[in-house]
C-alpha cells in the first residue's frame, strides 16, 4: 500500500464504521422500545432516549467527516442518504415514546407487534451494513428481508387501525382513538425509513458491481 493510499483508506473505513454504529444503535434503541411496549417503565423509555442521543452524535461525526473527506467508499450522496434514513428510524422510535408519554397512551398488543417488526427490519439493516464491503450479495439479501419487514408493518398497521375503529365508538373514546392512531402512524413511518435505508443499500450494491 502506498503512502497516499494509507492516508485515504482509514478515512474510507471510517464511513462504514459510522454507518454500522448507527445501525447498531437503532437495534439497541428498538430493543428498548419492544421492552417499553411490554412494560412502559421509565427505564425502558430512557433506554430508547439514550440510543437516540448516541445515534445523533455518530451521525454528526459522519457528516463532519463527509464534509472534510475527498475519497469515500461509495457515493457521497448515498452515504448521506443512508445515514439520514437510519437515523430517522431511531428518531421515530424516540418520538413514539415521547408522544405516548405526553398523550397518556398505554402500550397494546398492536404497538408491541409493530415495535417487534421494526426491530426485525433494523437487525436486517445492521447485517447488511456489516457485510456491504466484504459480501455485497449477502448484504443485498438482508435488504430484501428488511423490505419484507416493512410489508409486515403495513399489514400490522392496517389491522391495528381496523381494530381501533371497529364498531361504534362512544364520543368520549374518540379522542383516545385519535391519539392511538397517531402512535400507530409513527411506527409505520419508522418502517418506511427502514425501507428507504434498504433501497439505498441496494443501490450501493448495484453501483459496486
Amino acid at each position: 500500500m502506498s503512502f497516499f493510499s494509507s492516508l485515504i483508506k482509514p478515512k474510507q473505513d471510517n464511513f462504514v464504521k459510522y454507518l454500522i454504529n448507527q445501525a447498531e444503535l437503532d437495534v439497541r434503541g428498538l430493543e428498548q422500545l419492544v421492552l417499553y411496549m411490554k412494560d412502559a417503565k421509565s427505564e425502558n423509555a430512557e433506554g430508547v432516549n439514550k440510543a437516540e442521543k448516541d445515534a445523533d452524535e455518530v451521525r454528526r461525526l459522519l457528516v463532519d467527516e463527509l464534509n472534510r473527506t475527498f475519497v469515500t467508499p461509495f457515493d457521497r450522496e448515498d452515504i448521506y442518504s443512508l445515514s439520514r434514513a437510519v437515523d430517522d428510524i431511531i428518531d421515530y422510535a424516540h418520538t413514539t415514546v415521547e408522544e405516548m408519554t405526553v398523550l397518556g397512551v398505554a402500550p397494546d398488543q398492536h404497538l408491541l407487534r409493530m415495535a417487534q417488526i421494526l426491530l426485525e427490519g433494523a437487525i436486517e439493516i445492521q447485517h447488511a451494513m456489516q457485510r456491504i464491503l466484504t459480501h455485497p450479495g449477502v448484504a443485498n439479501d438482508h435488504t430484501r428481508r428488511a423490505k419484507s419487514a416493512e410489508n409486515q408493518m403495513e399489514k400490522a398497521y392496517r389491522m391495528a387501525i381496523a381494530d381501533l375503529f371497529n364498531g361504534v365508538a362512544e364520543p368520549q373514546n374518540i379522542v383516545n382513538m385519535m391519539k392511538k392512531r397517531e402512535i400507530y402512524r409513527h411506527l409505520s413511518n419508522a418502517a418506511d425509513r427502514a425501507d428507504e435505508a434498504a433501497n439505498v443499500i441496494s443501490d450501493i450494491v448495484v453501483k459496486m458491481n
